[in-house]
């Protein structure tokens, strides 16, 4: 009788399956299923989904049922700049919710190739003014995102020093894409161990959303960019990711930048594990260890009934 597959193997095997389905359907297609992903692992009971507006963007924004959060989490959805949006990652961002006690704010910036760099700065940023307009006090705010939402919450740190805006409490990155040149060593060490991304797929990514400009514009790649004076940095990345170089390069250059980083790598873990907590226990575990990061941050959010 052969040994049942653990849940990260059936996982490996099914992400590997759905991607080589997706991987040739139009975009509009594939934006498409990957919305659907709401309608396959539904919103834990708990919250409260309002689809509202911020910045002149459609934008989710999600409490904790009958409570009152006294912070904020700015949640950029990942992508690789041309999917996704918060209808894509509400089963996730709603459980982080829930266990950060925040109120969630996902907006859906503008995607490529419709919309090229830097828009999706541009909107993340005026994201983050909204609700320091709204009156939020930038300690009881903290940024974050998944892949490409990754880079972009580092890019909209770095636009928001810029302009003097005062920097949130924290930053929570998962498995974020923050070098668009794609050619760190992990492409090749872990290309047989990633079942969702490949070098040449994510590089036509990066083509899209670039539209021509350098991969090497710190606020399109910030790994290249002076990281001095950004907030704390929580990292989250697999072991069994090509994107894994991104997150150790960041983490070297944040804290040589005096950038207080914490990197958090999982073993055997895929790219944006958490999105699956629904099917493996690692992806509800790495939500709890940011709500956990969070709660030691100045500005935590503490609820009220």
């Amino acid at each position: 009788m052969s040994e049942e597959l653990r849940p990260i193997d059936k996982l490996k095997a099914l992400v590997r399956q759905r991607s080589a389905e997706r991987d040739d359907l139009p975009l509009e297609e594939r934006r498409r299923a990957m919305d659907a992903t709401l309608e396959v692992f539904g919103v834990p009971e708990g919250v409260e989904v309002s689809e509202t507006e911020l910045a002149g963007m459609k934008t989710d924004r999600i409490v904790p049922a009958g409570k009152t959060p006294q912070g904020r989490f700015l949640y950029y959805h990942g992508g690789g700049y041309v999917l996704g949006s918060p209808r894509s990652h509400r089963h996730m961002t709603a459980l982080l919710a829930l266990k950060t006690g925040r109120e969630l704010v996902v907006p859906d910036y503008r995607l490529a190739p419709e919309h090229v760099f830097p828009a999706a700065v541009e909107d993340g940023l005026a994201a983050y003014r909204a609700l320091l307009d709204e009156g939020h006090a930038p300690g009881d705010i903290v940024l974050g995102g998944d892949s490409a939402g990754g880079g972009l919450t580092l890019a909209v740190l770095l636009k928001a020093r810029e302009e003097g805006l005062p920097m949130p409490a924290a930053a929570c990155l998962i498995s974020p894409w923050v070098d668009l040149k794609c050619n760190s060593g992990a492409y090749e060490s872990r290309a047989e161990a990633d079942p969702m991304i490949d070098q040449s797929g994510i590089a036509e990514m990066a083509a899209l959303y670039l539209g021509g400009a350098s991969a090497g514009e710190p606020l399109a790649s910030p790994l290249f960019a002076d990281l001095t004076g950004l907030p704390p940095l929580f990292i989250q990345v697999g072991d069994a990711e090509v994107l894994l170089d991104d997150s150790r390069l960041l983490a070297e250059r944040a804290k040589a930048a005096g950038v207080d980083a914490m990197l958090d790598v999982w073993p055997e873990m895929i790219h944006v594990w958490h999105a699956y907590y629904p099917m493996l226990p690692e992806g509800g575990r790495a939500l709890e260890d940011i709500a956990a990061y969070l709660a030691k941050r100045p500005g935590a959010a503490r609820l009220s009934a």
